[in-house]
């Protein structure tokens, strides 16, 4: 197979740009995949835990439900993949959500990191967060429930 090392630097440009892990382009039987060395991504630090103003209680409608009742909430948003799960962007970030916020539908909510990809989870429809059921840098399992949404 003759290489198109043009392509392949287009590729690669287009990679840093993106701030995407990978880009693969298939053209008929050839196939061309750029990937981001795994050090680029897996340098994920945790933030310093940054003091927060406190909440306000919540009304009696949104009370925290007793012991694993979350699981059958129906606003539950569930881990899609296995992997580590990262409620900031990056390191030193304000976190994609917090408890009281509101969201809209296809917000990002958080990251799971598998394979060294970054994945989005989003929120599958509008309205407040009242629970993060997870810390950041948390493996988490397929169908862990991470966060509800009111």
């Amino acid at each position: 197979m003759q290489v198109d090392t043009a392509l392949v630097r287009e590729l690669a440009e287009l990679l840093d740009s993106s701030q995407l892990t990978e880009i693969e382009v298939k053209d008929g039987d050839r196939v061309i995949r750029v990937a981001r060395k795994a050090a680029a991504v897996a340098g994920y630090a945790a933030p310093a835990p940054a003091a927060a103003a406190p909440l306000a209680a919540a009304p009696a409608a949104l009370a925290a439900p007793a012991g694993d009742d979350w699981k059958s909430h129906p606003g539950l948003v569930k881990s899609p993949i296995v992997g580590t799960a990262y409620l900031t962007p990056e390191p030193g970030a304000p976190p994609y959500v917090a408890e009281g916020a509101m969201v809209a539908a296809g917000a990002t909510l958080l990251i799971i990191e598998a394979m060294k990809v970054m994945n989005p989870i989003t929120a599958p429809k509008a309205g407040k967060v009242i629970k993060v059921l997870i810390r950041s840098e948390q493996p988490v399992e397929y169908d862990e429930p991470l966060v509800v949404i009111e």
